[in-house]
């Protein structure tokens, strides 16, 4: 069973429904005694990194997260559910993270141009490329370059470079997936992004072998 973390923000349902499509079982659950028994966690966002942080200390849930992890269990992280691994935001100040992960998350800068000089907006919002760069298992099958649903503002800047395991270009080449031993995180959202996006999830269910 994967366990999906509900602290009352982000598309909690639609990611349950991607991995039923898929043949997994889910749950969305803020019971802690639960998803400490939970095998593999998902760990969705939607919303301000600053809310986030404060919706999952007022359910104790931090230290939940950070144990399943630090165990080598199975995670996934998905678009906020990204940045909050990291060890702060930007985003209304300087916002603390869980901190499994050295580095920090930065706001897109209003004004920055694509390559053919067309002035993007702010949030980045729609369909744009993954380019894989360190080895994910979670990307086998995705072909370079391959179209994936996006909606963010901020993007995280890793400490170590070999956690990274995807970029997109958006004026910059952002971070768009991480990946070390047992955790991986992707910004954009693999449960509205078709067909790529639910082999992403398969992947991520046959590192628990929870597919029937």
């Amino acid at each position: 069973m994967i366990a999906i973390v509900d602290y009352g923000m982000g598309n909690l349902r639609s990611v349950q429904k991607a991995f039923e499509s898929v043949g997994v079982s889910a749950v969305v659950t803020r019971d802690a005694d639960l998803l400490r028994k939970t095998p593999s966690m998902v760990l969705p966002g939607v919303g301000a990194f600053r809310d986030c942080m404060r919706n999952l200390e007022d359910l104790e849930l931090v230290p939940v997260i950070r144990e399943h992890v630090n165990a080598g269990k199975p995670f996934l992280g998905i678009c906020l559910g990204l940045q909050l691994l990291f060890e702060q935001s930007s985003e209304f100040g300087d916002v603390p993270g869980l901190g499994l992960l050295p580095g920090k998350v930065v706001r897109f800068k209003e004004g920055q141009k694509d390559e053919e000089g067309q002035t993007l907006k702010v949030p980045h919002m729609g369909w744009n490329t993954l380019n894989p760069q360190n080895p994910c298992p979670l990307l086998e099958g995705i072909p370079a370059e391959a179209y994936f649903y996006f909606v963010h503002s901020f993007y995280v800047v890793p400490d170590d470079p070999e956690v990274i395991a995807s970029t997109t270009p958006y004026g910059v080449d952002f971070v768009s997936g991480v990946h070390r031993e047992n955790l991986y995180a992707f910004q954009f959202h693999p449960e509205k992004s078709q067909k790529l996006g639910l082999k992403i999830l398969k992947n991520f269910a046959e590192r628990v072998q929870v597919v029937s």
